[in-house]
């Protein structure tokens, strides 16, 4: 697997574990938790859509971090307290996807910023995430391959929304930023065919 910050997912589970159990106590499913990273995200869209200021971008590297801890948590109820569903498994690739979607898309209400970046960025991100399921369907597993998977673009974008926020960080440097992203995005669609394909055959 190419390098991705998703290696790191398994560190951060064992400290979210304890949270974990007492939600669990507490009779929350991971289909709930999955919906409601999936509503909050919408939410601080709709809003930085609404209102494009700057400042409020500071909103995005908070949510970002809430949301991969809510990623990881309906992860871990799903598999440790077997609550695994078919439902679930829709409910956590097509909220991931619209998510993305929500949040990156007000980064092109920015003055000067260049939108087909932003767009091109956001249909890339949506191909590669299709990318890793369709691992499944060839006889592999779900790809995660980097080096610019889920959890890399949360934390891209949760330091731009904080140099936008802060006015450090110039239209220039963030289309160029953005650009970077795109190619990144192409490189980390191109390593999930090669290694779903490889695996496929593996297995095979």
């Amino acid at each position: 697997m190419s390098l991705s910050i998703y290696q790191l997912k398994s560190r951060f589970q064992d400290l979210l574990r304890p949270l974990v159990t007492r939600l669990y106590q507490s009779g929350v499913t991971a289909n709930q938790v999955t919906v409601m990273a999936g509503v909050g995200s919408i939410l601080l869209g709709a809003l930085l859509c609404l209102l494009p200021h700057p400042g409020l971008f500071a909103l995005i590297p908070l949510w970002m971090f809430i949301r991969m801890a809510l990623n990881a948590i309906d992860g871990m109820l799903a598999r440790e307290f077997s609550q695994q569903s078919r439902l679930g498994a829709y409910l956590n690739e097509l909220a991931d996807i619209v998510s993305d979607a929500v949040l990156y898309l007000p980064f092109a209400l920015l003055a000067g910023v260049e939108p087909a970046l932003i767009i091109a960025l956001t249909l890339l991100a949506i191909m590669s995430e299709y990318t890793g399921v369709l691992g499944v369907m060839v006889g592999a597993d779900r790809r995660y391959d980097g080096p610019m998977g889920k959890s890399d673009r949360a934390l891209v974008f949760g330091t731009l929304g904080l140099l936008v926020a802060l006015g450090w960080l110039p239209a220039f440097w963030l289309n160029l930023v953005f650009a970077a992203v795109i190619l990144l995005l192409c490189l980390t669609i191109f390593n999930r065919v090669k290694s779903g394909l490889k695996q496929s055959e593996t297995k095979n």
